[in-house]
C-alpha cells in the first residue's frame, strides 16, 4: 500500500482483513508473523512466538514514515 500520509496508511491497514500489509515499499521482515485470515487459516509461520499463537488473528503492518 502506498500513501503520502503514514497515519492514513495505518488506518486503512487496520481495516484490512489480511495477514500482512507492507506500507510504502517496506521489505519483508522474517521476524514478523506470516499467515492468512478467514479461510486461509489462523496459523502463523515465521515470527517466533506468533507461530505458537495459532488461534489469534495477528496483523503485520510494516512501513516507512514518522
Amino acid at each position: 500500500m502506498q500513501s503520502g500520509s503514514i497515519e492514513h496508511a495505518r488506518e486503512v491497514a487496520a481495516q484490512l482483513r489480511t495477514g500482512m500489509v507492507h506500507l510504502n515499499g517496506a521489505p519483508a521482515d522474517f521476524a514478523s508473523p506470516f499467515g492468512g485470515y478467514k479461510q486461509s487459516g489462523n496459523g502463523r509461520e515465521w515470527g517466533g512466538e506468533f507461530g505458537i499463537q495459532e488461534f489469534l488473528e495477528t496483523k503485520s503492518v510494516i512501513g516507512y514514515g514518522a
